[in-house]
């Protein structure tokens, strides 16, 4: 009797041996883990079936808790594996061959307020992105399939070695990022838009590229103006000094980079102050806008902007592409900044889909006053498909934001894809500029 039991002990062992053999699990790799935020990641999966399909996911969340994610279609190649950097998404929030594509289309998750920029508020700690590979092709926001491999990803502003230094000196206030090492660096100040406050995360990545890069807020920051009514060059002739004066930093002359409003600061500044030498205008105005600029005795009046000529959508998008007054106006030639007085080099950088103004015309405008006057001193970076801000690599495109001023969702035009090759090859030559000219 023990015999027999044995044997029918040992029997669904026999039928087991029988069977096919177990298929090997599925594992994701993301290397490197961690690394620099503007960095191209390499995401490979294996142990698929040959031509299983998979959905692959990824979750981040920002400093306020809010969900953002993305998700892209593949399918296994005959081995059961999958690289990002040469198999192409069938599907999902991107198509074809995008190696970082799943982290420039993070939007916000179904549950959360639409609109939202993911963008860090800190640089200090790294955000951390989850990717998922589901079982079969579930599309967005859909239920997805089964998890079988998932991976965690540290996307890191700011490198080991950096500092970052508070800045109270005198009326300046900001943020002092200095690469690791005695230097001395190439300086630059940075500077956004419109929305105010303090935004560090390009300054930071530019320390980690070996700039000392002063994050310039200009309103709406600690005991600086709340609102921006009108402004002093003042304020940035003596953030520029600070930092061309910094021991750390190379001379004799800094740069300055910025954006929307910010870029358009930028061309004043290189016109006016003698310590910039060099300026980054990305999706800027060539007339000063909205604020009256004052410089001494001489003020810049600002162009404004006609609400009349807002345009809302169906869903409640503001348009406000026509609404700046034209600059071609002669009546607003003393808006225009005269930028042909500036001795310094010029890198206009402008998406053609920009909608939240006309950057390629008022880039136009500028190269025209230049060369009018004999001028050569430009570069233009005009990139087809791409909106209104253009940061750095991988930032997620988002093609309508919640505007701080408005308090309403403006559109900033561009296409996902073709807007997220215009931030990773602006940014390469934009560091290249900075280079060249600040040594």
């Amino acid at each position: 009797a023990a015999m027999w039991k044995a044997l029918a002990a040992a029997a669904p062992a026999r039928v087991l041996l029988r069977a096919a053999p177990p298929r090997r699990a599925a594992s994701l790799a993301v290397s490197p883990a961690a690394g620099p935020a503007d960095e191209r990641v390499e995401t490979r999966v294996a142990g698929l079936s040959p031509g299983q399909p998979v959905t692959l996911r990824a979750v981040a969340a920002d400093g306020r808790g809010c969900l953002f994610q993305s998700c892209a279609h593949y399918r296994a190649d005959s081995r059961g594996e999958l690289h990002l950097g040469t198999d192409a998404s069938h599907g999902g929030d991107y198509t074809g061959v995008e190696p970082m594509g799943l982290f420039w289309s993070l939007a916000p998750a179904r549950m959360e307020r639409p609109y939202q920029r993911l963008v860090p508020r800190s640089t200090d700690a790294p955000m951390k992105v989850e990717v998922l590979v589901h079982q079969g092709h579930s599309p967005p926001g859909a239920m997805p399939g089964p998890v079988v491999a998932k991976a965690e990803v540290e996307r890191w502003f700011t490198a080991p070695g950096v500092r970052k230094i508070r800045l109270k000196e005198g009326v300046v206030r900001g943020s002092l990022f200095l690469p690791p090492g005695d230097g001395p660096f190439p300086g630059v100040i940075d500077m956004y838009g419109d929305e105010g406050g303090l935004i560090e995360f390009r300054s930071s990545l530019l320390a980690t590229h070996g700039f000392a890069a002063l994050s310039l807020p200009y309103f709406d920051f600690e005991d600086l103006p709340k609102v921006m009514k009108e402004l002093k060059l003042e304020y940035f002739e003596k953030a520029a000094r600070f930092l061309q004066r910094h021991p750390k930093v190379k001379g004799p002359g800094v740069g300055v980079i910025g954006t929307g409003k910010g870029a358009e600061l930028a061309l004043s500044m290189v016109t006016f102050l003698q310590e910039v030498v060099a300026a980054v205008s990305v999706s800027g105005c060539s007339s000063n806008t909205v604020a009256d600029l004052h410089y001494g005795e001489m003020t810049l009046p600002g162009l404004r902007f006609d609400m009349n000529k807002v345009s809302v959508s169906d869903t409640g998008v503001f348009d406000i592409f026509e609404a700046l007054d034209d600059p071609m106006n002669p009546a607003n030639s003393p808006c225009i900044i005269p930028i042909e007085k500036a001795e310094g080099h010029f890198l206009l950088v402008v998406g053609e889909d920009d909608r939240m103004w006309k950057s390629s015309l008022y880039a136009e405008l500028a190269i025209r006053r230049l060369r009018q006057h004999g001028k050569e001193n430009f570069e233009l970076l005009s990139y087809p498909g791409a909106g209104h801000r253009i940061d750095p690599p991988s930032t997620p495109f988002c093609p309508v934001a919640m505007d701080r001023v408005l308090g309403v969702p403006v559109r900033g035009g561009g296409e996902s894809k073709a807007h997220a090759h215009a931030q990773e090859h602006s940014w390469g030559k934009i560091r290249e500029f900075l280079r060249l000219h600040l040594g």
